[in-house]
């Protein structure tokens, strides 16, 4: 079968190269009884390839049962899987079939495996080498004829390092592994994903589907998706329902993108940026507070009984960075460096003196600077947002949020 068939067959959206190359292997091997480990991040989606690989195999008319290893008690467990006598424990009334047997002659899919007891391992290990288990509380083999399909999100071989999974029973699973992309690797299908469940939400509740502007599309490629393509979902589904406007703009988009993840990547990057933010405001509020006082100290340094100011290198270049600054009622002319490479202030008369002003306090609040800075980066880059948040050395997501915060929309 084509790779476009079976997208279209099962639901599939998206044409980036790890996810076809995904989709080729399940179906190159779904012909034959090989076991294969489907790895990735949670949320992905890797309960389809197990679909795939079953519905494409001679197994197809036979039993698939999806077992969530994570989900069932470590202390029942075993009997969950190979069944159990009567009397084998408190509580077992009669004898009953566990998956293996139930599934004779079709596939069972393990979700989760990483999750499962050593225990519960070796006796899947027997069951991949002999294709034979036996019921908890009975000492009769019973054969089995099941491909088993395992998924999981964790770190295998960190596992075993660890001593919580076996090597010998991950060599068994992962005779073929497949590896399903992060949402964040597959930039080119999060917009077509979003605009089918959007369809989708828009069909369940009855109402038009919502819409990305330029500026959300964009910000919904460069965000991080964690949770990948579950959380796409979900956050499609709150903007179905609770959004008023059926046209979202990327501020909009913002709200419903979480901020702080323990589980993401994301958080660095986050707290990052927000350390870079303040360090930038701290020291630009530092750095103008010294210049200030280095000024003051200057000014009284330097105001003589008469009309001429003698200056050296150091005190000129001061002057001049604050020329604008001091505004005295005569006019300020600079003469040309004396020999001894001083500088010389004289005023229009002798008599005339530099004139005492009230001083202002100058607002050293963290929101003016940082709502200045902000607006200085959208006028200088013409309100391209793209640009002034790499000037200020923060996300656009960021800069969105700020924007909003500051009322800068307009």
């Amino acid at each position: 079968m084509e790779l476009q068939q079976i997208k279209q067959r099962f639901g599939i959206i998206g044409n980036t190269s790890l996810l076809n190359r995904a989709l080729e292997v399940a179906s190159q091997v779904a012909p034959t009884d090989i076991s294969v480990l489907v790895t990735g991040e949670s949320g992905t989606g890797k309960e389809i390839i197990p679909q795939v690989v079953h519905q494409l195999s001679p197994r197809k008319h036979n039993e698939y049962i999806a077992v969530n290893c994570g989900a069932i008690p470590e202390g029942t467990i075993d009997s969950e899987l190979f069944g159990h006598e009567k009397g084998a424990f408190t509580g077992a009334s009669g004898s009953r079939k566990g998956y293996f047997e139930v599934a004779d002659g079709g596939t069972i899919f393990l979700d989760e495996v990483a999750e499962l007891p050593l225990q519960t391992q070796v006796r899947l290990l027997r069951v991949l080498e002999t294709g034979e288990f036996i019921k908890v509380g009975s000492s009769k083999v019973i054969k089995t004829d099941v491909r088993i399909i395992a998924a999981t999100n964790e770190n295998i071989q960190k596992a075993i390092a660890n001593g919580k999974f076996r090597e010998d029973l991950y060599y068994r699973l992962s005779t073929v592994p497949i590896a399903l992309p992060p949402l964040r690797k597959r930039k080119e299908d999060i917009h077509l994903l979003f605009r089918k469940f959007a369809n989708d939400f828009g069909e369940k509740y009855r109402m038009p589907a919502v819409r990305l502007t330029d500026d959300a599309v964009q910000l919904l490629n460069n965000y991080n998706w964690p949770g990948n393509i579950r959380q796409l979902k979900n956050i499609v589904e709150q903007i179905s329902v609770i959004g008023t406007s059926r046209e979202v703009n990327a501020i909009e988009l913002a709200e419903y993108l979480p901020e702080k993840m323990d589980f993401s990547p994301a958080v660095i990057e986050d707290v990052k940026e927000s350390v870079n933010e303040r360090e930038i405001m701290y020291k630009f509020l530092f750095d103008m507070k010294k210049d200030l006082n280095d000024l003051k100290k200057l000014v009284l340094e330097i105001i003589p009984n008469n009309g001429n100011i003698n200056l050296n290198s150091d005190q000129a270049n001061m002057v001049s960075r604050f020329t604008n600054d001091i505004q005295p009622e005569s006019t300020t002319k600079i003469l040309p460096p004396a020999p001894e490479e001083s500088f010389t202030y004289s005023t229009n008369s002798p008599s005339e003196k530099f004139q005492v002003h009230e001083e202002v306090e100058e607002s050293l609040s963290l929101e003016d600077r940082e709502k200045e800075l902000i607006q200085k980066a959208l006028v200088k880059h013409k309100g391209k947002r793209k640009y002034a948040a790499a000037e200020l050395g923060i996300s656009e997501r960021t800069l969105y949020r700020k924007i909003k915060e500051y009322n800068l929309a307009d």
